[in-house]
């Protein structure tokens, strides 16, 4: 079994990919400083949703994930957000490497619902690794496994979270719909002669609006 050690150290938001992608900054270190040739790397990323502070703006925003704060003593409990593989090149003792994770801005996720309902403070993120680690020995290689108890955690910044979506959808937020919802929205919007998504949506909440105050 080999002796790897893992730690975050930093996040970031990469500007330059197809989608929106978080870059975690991870420290890989031999106990021994053994010379590793490669590392067949796997991580399981979850979202220690209990082990941080909720405001009541944030309580709302996550009743339905959670429900009501009465109940989160039962309910808020740790959740799977994704899983990453990746090779690590060669290296001598220790070594730091980018993690790139994919993000999704789909509400109907339910990480990305969570990360949503977050104003500010820190996302508690717990990773699991697992994978082969190839090592050179006199007549060729070695490979072992890394041990199932490897794991490190990091707290996240809100802020580099929004950040990047910000990057990638700035000022915005995306609903998905069935098609025939959307085909019903797309004749109205032709319907009004509206120009944007934003004007059609706009005009359906002034008239729910105006619905709701007239007396019965």
């Amino acid at each position: 079994m080999s002796d790897l050690r893992f730690t975050v150290v930093g996040a970031r938001a990469e500007p330059y990919a197809a989608v929106p992608t978080l870059m975690l900054r991870l420290g890989i270190r031999d106990a021994n400083g053994a010379s590793i040739h490669a590392v067949g790397l796997r991580i399981q990323i979850q979202i220690e949703s209990q082990r941080r502070h909720y405001s009541n703006a944030e309580e709302g925003r996550l009743f339905e994930l959670f429900g009501p704060p009465p109940r989160w003593g039962d309910t808020l409990r740790t959740m799977l957000w994704t899983h990453v593989g990746m090779m690590v090149p060669a290296f001598d003792g220790s070594v730091e490497v980018d993690i790139p994770i994919a993000c999704s801005y789909d509400f109907e996720v339910a990480a990305g619902k969570y990360f949503h309902a977050l104003d500010d403070g820190e996302i508690p993120l717990l990773l699991q690794f697992s994978g082969s680690v190839f090592s050179r020995a006199p007549n060729g290689f070695t490979v072992d496994q890394i041990a199932w108890n490897q794991e490190a955690t990091y707290r996240l910044p809100v802020p580099v979270w929004r950040e990047m979506m910000d990057m990638y959808f700035p000022d915005s937020a995306w609903l998905r719909l069935r098609r025939d919802t959307f085909d019903a929205l797309h004749r109205f919007k032709g319907h009004e002669a509206l120009r944007t998504w934003e004007e059609t949506i706009d005009l359906l909440l002034q008239r729910a609006a105006a619905d709701e105050r007239e007396p019965v």
